[in-house]
């Protein structure tokens, strides 16, 4: 057996066990990976000339997508066992959607890292000249005394590897860093990878062990500002990775701390899912859903040049109605939303839905049908057009939030 009917057949087997799976999919749960590139009728369609209408493509930067691999090309990344076996089904079915959405799968003697990079970089020659892709690294999770635990972290992806890429392909990658602020060489590391120009910091709090509001982050704050780089962290509730101490830092209102210190905050997918509690009125203080108190903090004018918001993820079956109509027709917000595709997720077939939006009026049935046929071949492309081509009461997202670039300079 082959490694394309493995995964077919494996996930098949085991169910969806990926979060925001709320339909049956016409076009099936797994992505085809066609790899010969988009087929000329879609290449010249008039919807992806009209998805680059209006936009200066070299002011495009897709400021969240992840760099997965196993490791099998000495690259440093690191995978925790339990997603890659069995007798863990649900984080190994995880896994192996995330390895079918972006079509990594190596031929021959080809490692998977590789196969990943060069998906990645097919998918890039069919943007237009500019588009950048800006890779994740991420961190391990550490404890408080800032020792890392592997036990506890879901997986690992070093600073050297994303900048090593983005220095090879510069006309194709930026990379952003990961720094976790209790490691003892936090501010050297920061020191290190500004000079290997790392455009921001990623953290994703629940994840890796963070509170945002400890004290300890503190000088990590003070060199951000220094070094006038932004953080690009989660917000709200985590589904795609394994979370060791449940929820308590995923609330928006924590990141007060970093934003009073000056630092330029984007908040992940808006902070569009979960709740949490009011922190504002006490730690006993009511639930209140994470997009709702993220609006409150874009409200605070002494936020207005600091705190914005990424689009990655809003767009997946697990955000609801009520999220993209607040997101996309509240006008005001625009200027403070940057474009992110969270790739490989678009590529997971299972978890993004068109159809929904045909349902909801926001999307003309022959559209949706375009963009899931390019999907197949290009989810990047996928994720702008549908992202670029959502109306909801005559407001689209406007041109502004994808000329991202501005942002990372």
């Amino acid at each position: 057996m082959n490694r394309r009917q493995f995964l077919s057949q494996s996930i098949g087997a085991l169910g969806l066990g990926l979060s925001g799976c709320q339909y049956l999919p016409y076009r099936g749960f797994t992505n085809p990976c066609y790899k010969s590139g988009l087929p000329e009728y879609l290449r010249n369609h008039e919807l992806v000339q009209e998805t680059w209408e209006g936009l200066d493509s070299d002011q495009v930067w897709d400021c969240h997508v992840h760099l997965v691999g196993t490791g099998d090309s000495h690259s440093g990344i690191w995978v925790n066992p339990d997603m890659q076996t069995i007798f863990n089904p649900v984080l190994y079915t995880q896994f192996r959607f995330y390895i079918n959405g972006s079509c990594a799968l190596p031929e021959g003697t080809a490692s998977l890292d590789s196969a990943y990079v060069s998906r990645m970089r097919q998918l890039h020659s069919e943007m237009p000249a500019g588009y950048r892709i800006m890779l994740l690294a991420f961190d391990y999770y550490h404890d408080e005394n800032g020792k890392a635990i592997k036990e506890y972290s879901t997986f690992y992806t070093p600073n050297s590897y994303a900048q090593l890429l983005a220095r090879n392909f510069d006309h194709q990658f930026e990379w952003i860093a990961s720094i976790h602020p209790y490691r003892e060489d936090s501010i050297e590391a920061l020191n290190a990878v500004v000079k290997d120009k790392a455009r921001a910091i990623k953290w994703l709090p629940a994840a890796m062990g963070i509170d945002p509001s400890n004290s300890r982050c503190d000088p990590f704050y003070e060199a951000l500002v220094k070094h006038d780089i932004p953080l690009l962290t989660h917000v709200g509730e985590e589904h795609a990775v394994k979370v060791p101490d449940g929820k308590s830092n995923e609330n928006p209102l924590l990141f007060r701390r970093a934003l009073d210190h000056g630092v330029r905050v984007i908040f992940a997918h808006c902070a569009t899912l979960g709740e949490s509690v009011d922190l504002d009125k006490g730690r006993n203080g009511t639930k209140v859903a994470n997009l709702d108190l993220f609006a409150r903090l874009l409200a605070e004018k002494k936020y207005e040049s600091l705190l914005y918001g990424d689009i990655s993820a809003i767009t997946q079956t697990n955000r609801n109605k009520e999220m993209i109509e607040k997101i996309v027709t509240n006008e005001n917000w625009h200027h403070r939303l940057l474009y992110g595709s969270d790739y490989p997720l678009p590529g997971v077939i299972p978890i993004i839905s068109p159809e929904n939006y045909v349902r909801w009026g926001y999307l003309p049935e022959s559209e949706a049908n375009i963009m899931s046929e390019i999907r197949e071949y290009n989810p990047l492309l996928f994720d702008i057009m549908l992202k670029r081509r959502i109306n909801i009461k005559g407001q689209s997202l406007s041109p502004q939030i994808f000329e991202s670039r501005s942002m990372f300079k």
